[in-house]
């Protein structure tokens, strides 16, 4: 069932206007690196955008050309997975202050020629959303069907829906938490110290010499004991010894456990920027939702409906801090969901446990409302447009349906194609002798099953989609349908 999405490419795009971040500094220009999968459909209504964890880049999904090893959250995105790219256009950008191909502490400041080291501004979590909004935009995506992340990319995610609540219908907030707690900015806070101990660190300024390799190295090794459990770490090194048959009563590696840690550090140090580390972990210190000591607060203006995972044996950011976001999303009268992977690997499972993040996805993301099939591109007529007006606009805008709205904009009617050609037959001018009314609507909330089988009942094509105050905000049709089923890209 789950299949690849094949080859993938990291593209840029080069922002030249600056950026002002939280702390008032300015950022610019700016590269941003991005990978997208998937078809982006006729409507610009199926953009999912993934935000990526700590040490994760833009290359999400696939297999970039003469490498084996896919992409970070592969087993997540790809046809029939939780992100099916069947049905949803893919992004995932890198963040900034990262080390990937987004600006960061190691790009060049146009300023000094040089790489920017620590005078590159300190940045937060809403800084790299505002950047991958720059990035949306420019994609011509006003709406994203859903924003999601797990660690730090859930951050950024819940973020999202504080920020831009307008801009996403959807958002998935994975093995997260909406402030950073004195436990977790204890880890960052040893792993920034392990780096910046190293000589070779040279205040951040390594460029074109030795980096700081072992500050970087002891960083990720104390970083990814987080990532693990107990359980895990039990079964899978047990109290097992490395290449000998007892031990060596001395200071060299003696247990498989040691071993595996030193090759996490090893390995982690050949592509990551240990500065973009101190930068990013900052940003995840500060991370805080809360406004003025309440969470409840800090979220009443999410319009998002939101999906919460956490994972059994997450210690890092436990089962509680996800619960705690659903509760609070629900205070404020919003849909917020719960779901639990149960796993005993730990903060990682998100990145291991295939089955059942792809089956909380799917459930989630599935549930499409009228709201996530309607076009947004409706135009309306008002009650005294003559029937001439009315044809030529329909042939403009090549539609064949126009509701029709009061003087205060109010839904009281419906013209179709059909009506207009009866009328041109008839020879009428009057557009009130051929408006239906009153007419089917539906809501934002109300399930696509419900939208079908009103129109199906009523034999019609289209359902106006109006809000409180009987105002069309977006129209679902037969032709939408197909969008979101991705049968017309």
């Amino acid at each position: 069932m789950y299949q690849s999405v094949g080859a993938s490419v990291t593209k840029y795009l080069d922002i030249q206007e600056p950026l002002e971040l939280e702390s008032g500094a300015k950022i610019g220009p700016l590269r941003i690196a991005y990978e997208t999968y998937g078809w982006l459909n006729k409507d610009r209504s199926n953009a999912i955008l993934v935000c990526h964890p700590l040490s994760g880049d833009a290359h999400a999904a696939g297999f970039h050309d003469g490498e084996s090893r896919p992409g970070w959250w592969d087993i997540a995105i790809g046809p029939g997975k939780g992100f099916d790219t069947t049905k949803f256009f893919v992004i995932c950008s890198n963040v900034l202050g990262g080390c990937k191909g987004t600006t960061g502490p190691s790009s060049i400041d146009p300023a000094t020629g040089r790489p920017y080291g620590t005078s590159f501004p300190v940045v937060t979590i809403k800084d790299m959303v505002n950047v991958q909004k720059m990035l949306v935009d420019r994609l011509g995506i006003t709406q994203l069907f859903a924003v999601a992340g797990g660690s730090m990319g859930g951050m950024q995610a819940l973020q999202w829906a504080v920020s831009y609540p307008e801009m996403m219908r959807k958002a998935v907030v994975i093995a997260s938490t909406a402030y950073s707690t004195p436990q977790q900015i204890a880890f960052n806070a040893v792993g920034r110290k392990a780096i910046i101990s190293d000589p070779a660190w040279n205040k951040g300024d390594y460029y074109g010499r030795r980096p700081p390799s072992d500050g970087l190295s002891l960083a990720r090794m104390v970083g990814h004991i987080t990532y693990l459990s107990d359980e895990s770490m039990l079964h899978k090194f047990g109290r097992n010894l490395q290449g000998k048959e007892t031990v060596g009563f001395d200071f060299s590696t003696d247990f498989q456990v040691e071993s595996y840690l030193n090759h996490q550090g090893d390995s982690f140090i050949k592509r990551f920027d240990p500065n973009s580390y101190l930068y990013i972990t900052k940003a995840i210190d500060y991370f805080d939702l809360n406004v003025r000591g309440s969470l409840i607060t800090g979220l009443s203006g999410v319009k998002a409906e939101v999906l919460v995972i956490g994972i059994s044996s997450d210690w890092l950011y436990p089962p509680y801090q996800s619960q705690e976001i659903v509760t609070a999303l629900r205070a404020n009268g919003l849909k917020a969901f719960y779901g639990e992977i149960r796993s005993n690997y730990g903060h990682d499972a998100f990145l291991l446990e295939q089955g059942q993040l792809n089956y909380l996805l799917k459930s989630f993301l599935d549930q499409a409302s009228a709201g996530d099939v309607m076009s947004r591109a409706v135009h309306t007529i008002r009650e005294d447009t003559t029937i001439e007006k009315a044809a030529e606009l329909m042939i403009h805008l090549e539609t064949n349906h126009l509701p029709v709205v009061s003087h205060d904009d109010r839904l009281i009617g419906i013209v179709t194609s059909w009506d207009i050609a009866k009328a041109v037959a008839r020879g009428l001018h009057d557009l009130r002798e051929i408006t239906t009314s009153p007419v089917v609507t539906t809501t934002l909330d109300e399930p696509v099953e419900e939208a079908v089988r009103k129109m199906e009942d009523n034999g019609i094509s289209a359902l106006p989609v109006v809000d409180r105050d009987n105002r069309v905000i977006g129209i679902v049709t037969n032709e939408s349908m197909s969008y979101m089923l991705n049968k017309c890209r």
